[in-house]
C-alpha cells in the first residue's frame, strides 16, 4: 500500500511503512527554518549560510509557511489516512511546535510597525508628522497592505508600474544596466530613488531586492531606478562606487525622460548595496570617484541602508567603509538592521547609526527590526512593509524640510 502526502505541493509516492515520510520531509523543512529564524547559527560559515537561507522564508512569511507547508500538507495526510502510526502522530506534534514558534516570528514582525514608529520619532523629533507638507504627505499609508502579505507575498509588480528595464549608463555591458520604474499616468517634478542590490560585491542583479519599495513608491508617483553594477573579482573598490556615481549622473540627465526631478535624489542599498549607498551619500562630487565625469552633481539629497555592511571593503582600509567619510554635512540617513542578522551583526548597525548621530548636522533615524533576518526586503511581510511606510514617511520629511526654509 502506498501513503500519498505531499513535499513543497507536489505528490510523493512512498511504500508502505509506519511514517509518511513525504509529511515528516515537509514539516522537517519549515521546523528547520523556523529554528534558524529563531536562533540563527553564526559560525562556521557553511552552517552560517544554510541558518541564513533556511530562516529568510520562515521569518519574514511566517503565514505562507504555515498554511502551504503545515497546514496544507497536514490536513493532506490526515485526508490520506496517513496520520495512522505513532511515528505519524509524532510528525504532528512537531508540526504544532513549529507553528508555535511561527506564531512567535509573526508576532515579531507585527510589532515592528510599532518599533519602527517610535525609532522615526527619535531620529525626526515626536510629532514629526505634522511638519510634513500637506500636499505631499496626501495619500501616505499608515496599515500594511493585508491581502498582499498574506496571499501573494512573493508577487511585486503593479498594474499602475512600467518597468523599463535595460538602459545603459557605462562601458562594462550587462554590469552596467538599469531599470527604470515609474508611475503609467507620469506625473511631472518626481522624486528620484536610486537602489542597489546586495550579494557580496560578488552576485546579485537589479529586479531582485527592495522590489515591494520601488513598485510602492513608483505607484505613489517617483521615479525609481535599479541597477546592476561590476562584481568581484573584476572589479574591486572603488569601482562599485564609481558605477554608482555614474547611475547618479545618468538620473540627472535623463530623468527627466520619465517626468522626474533628479534635483530631489535619494540614494538606497541593500547589504552590500546599502554600503555602496552610504560611500555615495557620503562622498558628494568627490571626483576621485568621478574619473572622466568629474563636473557632474552627485549628491544626494538623503540615503537609505538596509541590511548593510558597515566595515572596511576586504581589508583595504578605513576609506573603503561609510565610517571613514562621515562629516558634519553628511545628508539625512535612515538605517535599518535586523537584530538577528546572522550575515552582518546589529553591533555593527548601531555603531554606525551612533558615530553618524555624533557628527551629522542631519537627522538619523535608526530601526532595528525585532527578529529582522539579513535580506528582510526581498517580500511583502508585515516588517518590509512596515518599513517601506517610514521610508516613504522619512523621504517626505526630507523633502517637506527642503521645502521650507530653515531657521
Amino acid at each position: 500500500m502506498r501513503n500519498v502526502v505531499a513535499v513543497l505541493g507536489q505528490p510523493v509516492f512512498v511504500r508502505g511503512g509506519p511514517v509518511p515520510v513525504g509529511y515528516l520531509i515537509t514539516v522537517a523543512i519549515v521546523a528547520v527554518g523556523t529554528l534558524c529564524a529563531l536562533a540563527p547559527v553564526r559560525r562556521p560559515r557553511p552552517l552560517q549560510m544554510l541558518s541564513y537561507h533556511f530562516g529568510l522564508v520562515a521569518n519574514e512569511m511566517p503565514f505562507a509557511a504555515f498554511f502551504y507547508m503545515l497546514v496544507l500538507p497536514t490536513l493532506l495526510a490526515f485526508g490520506q489516512g496517513d496520520i495512522d502510526s505513532a511515528g505519524g502522530w509524532a510528525i504532528v506534534a512537531a508540526a504544532t511546535v513549529t507553528t508555535a514558534g511561527l506564531v512567535v516570528i509573526a508576532r515579531r514582525g507585527i510589532g515592528d510597525r510599532t518599533r519602527i514608529e517610535h525609532a522615526m520619532d527619535e531620529g525626526l523629533g515626536a510629532g514629526w508628522r505634522g511638519t510634513l507638507d500637506s500636499g505631499l504627505a496626501q495619500g501616505l499609508r499608515s496599515r500594511p497592505p493585508l491581502v498582499r502579505i498574506l496571499f501573494h507575498p512573493v508577487y511585486r509588480r503593479r498594474r499602475d508600474v512600467r518597468r523599463v528595464a535595460n538602459h545603459s549608463y557605462g562601458d562594462a555591458g550587462r554590469r552596467n544596466l538599469l531599470d527604470v520604474y515609474h508611475s503609467r499616468s507620469r506625473p511631472e517634478g518626481a522624486p528620484v530613488l536610486i537602489h542597489l542590490h546586495g550579494g557580496e560585491y560578488r552576485h546579485g542583479h537589479k529586479n531582485s531586492q527592495s522590489l515591494p519599495l520601488l513598485y510602492h513608491l513608483a505607484g505613489r508617483g517617483w521615479v525609481c531606478i535599479s541597477a546592476n553594477y561590476r562584481l568581484r573579482p573584476h572589479a574591486q573598490h572603488p569601482d562599485h562606487l564609481i558605477d554608482l556615481k555614474k547611475i547618479i549622473a545618468w538620473a540627472r540627465e535623463h530623468g527627466h525622460e520619465y517626468g522626474a526631478d533628479p534635483a530631489t535624489l535619494f540614494v538606497a542599498g541593500s547589504s552590500a548595496g546599502g554600503h555602496m549607498a552610504a560611500l555615495a551619500a557620503l562622498t558628494p562630487n568627490d571626483p576621485d570617484f568621478q574619473p572622466g565625469f568629474e563636473d557632474a552633481d552627485t549628491s544626494v539629497t538623503g540615503a537609505i541602508y538596509l541590511n548593510g555592511w558597515y566595515g572596511d571593503y576586504f581589508g583595504m582600509g578605513p576609506q573603503s567603509s561609510p565610517l571613514g567619510h562621515i562629516t558634519a554635512d553628511a545628508p539625512p540617513f535612515l538605517v535599518a538592521h535586523g537584530d538577528l542578522d546572522p550575515l552582518v551583526p546589529v553591533a555593527d548597525a548601531r555603531h554606525f547609526a551612533d558615530e553618524l548621530r555624533r557628527t551629522s548636522a542631519n537627522p538619523v533615524v535608526y530601526a532595528e527590526l525585532r527578529g529582522g533576518n539579513h535580506a528582510f526586503d526581498l517580500y511583502h511581510s508585515f516588517r518590509f512593509e512596515a518599513l517601506v511606510d517610514a521610508i516613504e514617511g522619512f523621504t517626505t520629511w526630507v523633502r517637506s524640510r527642503e521645502r521650507t526654509p530653515q531657521p
